[in-house]
């Protein structure tokens, strides 16, 4: 029996739905396979997805930030979920694309500070902590242990980690998205929706600030109006360096997560060789403007 069978299969068992339905495939995801479901309610979005240790994503935890998020405003409500499975609301809006999120840095930075300062008071149990560039460190035991292809280039991105996680400069404790990448950003026409909760948790505004920009392409001028709405003020000099290095830990991250799915995924349709090169020349670029803002004392 084909995936396809046997993930439809799957979907036509689950108890929530009203009366029959149709299955049709949601394309787009790199680690977790989706279905757009149709019953006499209307539409849903059906998301299969396993805990990933190697990835730090635990679904009990993405569970309860994903109902946090609807409480608060800012997600579909969940409809339905069980081990391995989750059904929620389908949203008539578009997905953003980088194009989309360089348009509208003042809009995603109030969506980005709601999101920042509304959350804490509506997730619950234990308090996850997602640092980047612990996670970096992490995932390079992991391609080290796994003997991946680039594991020569390991110790220079330890060695690069430690010196962006230097540039750092003290901030509040929020809790953030950690995955900001365009297509988790969503537009009905009167508001900005946000989904896919899988690396939520505290941490501090950087890292969203940081990935919104670098995720999308931004040049320097639409990062620091990204950055400007969010703070309500021009940042300063040592902010704006610790900007841009958090912007190179972003890329770096995403270029790692690509290279451990490389190991362990297979997403249908998903080319992670190709999305960890992509990453890694985003890198060259971030880190050539880090390198100018650095020498220029932050100007």
């Amino acid at each position: 029996m084909s995936e396809d069978r046997i993930a439809e299969d799957r979907i036509a068992k689950l108890d929530c739905w009203n009366g029959s339905i149709s299955i049709e495939p949601l394309k787009g995801g790199l680690s977790n396979e989706s279905h757009v479901v149709r019953d006499a309610a209307g539409r849903h979005v059906v998301r299969f997805g396993r805990d990933f240790p190697f990835h730090q994503v635990y679904r009990d935890r993405e569970l309860m930030t994903a109902r946090a998020a609807h409480e608060a405003g800012f997600a579909p409500a969940v409809e339905h979920a069980e081990p391995g499975v989750m059904v929620c609301a389908f949203i008539e809006a578009k997905t953003f694309g980088e194009e989309d999120v360089r348009a509208n840095p003042e809009r995603i930075a109030d969506l980005i500070r709601r999101f920042h300062t509304t959350m804490p008071h509506h997730v619950s149990g234990a308090g996850y902590m997602f640092w980047v560039f612990h996670v970096i460190r992490d995932y390079a035991r992991t391609l080290a242990a796994a003997k991946s292809r680039m594991s020569k280039e390991l110790p220079g991105y330890l060695k690069l980690a430690d010196e962006l996680e230097a540039a750092q400069v003290p901030l509040p404790i929020i809790f953030g998205h950690n995955d900001l990448l365009p297509a988790n950003i969503m537009d009905d026409g009167q508001r900005l929706w946000l989904i896919d909760f899988e690396y939520a948790g505290f941490n501090t505004a950087m890292f969203d600030l940081a990935g919104a920009a670098s995720n999308a392409g931004m040049d320097d001028d639409q990062s620091k109006r990204l950055v400007t709405a969010y703070l309500g003020h021009e940042p300063g000099a040592a902010f704006k360096t610790a900007n841009a290095a958090m912007q190179c830990a972003s890329l770096l991250r995403e270029a790692m997560w690509s290279m451990v799915s490389e190991i362990f995924l297979d997403a249908p349709g998903a080319d992670y060789e190709a999305y960890t090169a992509e990453n890694l020349q985003r890198l060259e670029e971030a880190l050539q403007t880090y390198t100018a803002i650095q020498r220029n004392g932050g100007q």
